[in-house]
């Protein structure tokens, strides 16, 4: 039940990214449950091996780098999908701040309606 309102949540909060900025399109409630989930999936697969390959540019520029991945991760799931649109690099990189940041906020909300035993 858990992750059923946390994917719906993150569905959600990426028709809040396509209000908030307009470099970011979601076309339906749908085609936001199909993109969170793929978000997901990249980020649970590729992203570790992106953090681990680029690690020495994550120390230099001080972890600011990890926002790159995160902006990559969010375009990539824009190209994989038809439902999502991002209009370029620095769309995806203000939409994935967004969509973090709301992430972070469902996260506390989730832990808050569903402690943990």
């Amino acid at each position: 039940m858990k992750t059923l309102v946390r994917w719906m949540l993150l569905a959600a909060a990426l028709l809040l990214v396509a209000h908030l900025y307009p470099g970011v399109v979601v076309t339906s409630f749908s085609a936001a449950l199909i993109a969170a989930l793929v978000l997901g999936l990249l980020n649970t697969l590729l992203r570790p091996l992106l953090v681990l390959l680029t690690l020495p540019v994550t120390v230099l520029s001080l972890g600011l780098f990890l926002f790159v991945i995160n902006a990559l991760m969010f375009w990539m799931a824009a190209s994989l999908l038809d439902g999502l649109a991002v209009t370029g690099f620095w769309a995806a990189l203000i939409g994935s701040v967004i969509y973090s940041l709301c992430g972070m906020v469902i996260d506390v909300v989730i832990e808050r309606l569903f402690p943990a035993d």
